[in-house]
């Protein structure tokens, strides 16, 4: 027996504080950050309702987000495509509702974003100092753009995640797996320069293999390596 442990025997106050040690460290421990992403109609959404419900079933106190552009079927709610619903507190893109999501996540265990290619560039540090803070963090949203350039915020939350998952749709040309989304205007696939963001769903957008997926680049843009800094959103619009 080591010295130190027969001075903790026979001095209980000193074992108490080793337990109270201890429990500081385990409660200094940090978080995760878990990204689910894919193309649209990939099941992204579901996916995360089903985590952040077995969640709840382990007793854990989960905390849901969404973007307030998102109207397509709630404004109160995120909807996944299959009509599974989930209360969700409506995110409105200001620096103040990013101080009040920091707020509400100190009473939960379990903070779940959807459709997190919408929101701003600020919310990646709120998103670190929530894990930083032992908050177990899971987004979920489109990694890809309907140009198929990565989107907004997701290259830097897929580069720093612990766990990512990339689902697949199926293509609505033939039948492969899916991992673009393909807008479609009147019948036709969407210009290179329309706006990044349009809100929709069937309507106007398709999943589409890396074969049937079509976009005309213009001259300048098909030279170059890294995706165009047009797709970087203008945050005042959210």
């Amino acid at each position: 027996m080591g010295a130190l442990s027969h001075c903790i025997q026979k001095h209980p106050q000193l074992q108490n504080k080793e337990v109270k040690i201890k429990k500081e460290r385990i409660n200094m421990k940090k978080g995760s950050l878990e990204i689910v992403c894919g193309s649209m109609f990939s099941g992204k959404t579901e996916e995360l309702m089903r985590r952040l419900k077995r969640a709840e079933y382990a007793k854990q106190n989960v905390l849901t987000i969404k973007h307030q552009i998102d109207v397509r079927k709630s404004c109160e709610c995120i909807v996944s495509h299959s009509g599974s619903k989930r209360e969700a507190f409506s995110f409105n893109g200001s620096l103040n509702c990013i101080e009040t999501i920091l707020e509400l996540a100190k009473n939960h265990d379990v903070i779940g974003f959807d459709e997190i290619q919408f929101f701003p560039a600020k919310t990646i540090d709120a998103i670190v100092a929530l894990v930083e803070s032992g908050k177990r963090v899971i987004a979920a949203g489109l990694d890809l753009d309907f140009r198929g350039e990565p989107f907004t915020i997701m290259p830097t939350l897929l580069a720093i995640a612990d766990e990512v998952t990339k689902l697949k749709a199926i293509c609505i040309q033939c039948g492969q797996n899916a991992h673009h989304t393909q807008r479609i205007i009147n019948g036709k696939p969407a210009k290179y320069n329309d706006p990044i963001v349009l809100v929709g769903a069937e309507e106007c957008y398709e999943a589409r293999c890396r074969n049937c997926f079509s976009i005309e680049k213009p001259l300048e843009e098909t030279t170059k390596i890294t995706p165009s800094l047009k797709t970087k959103l203008d945050e005042r619009n959210f």
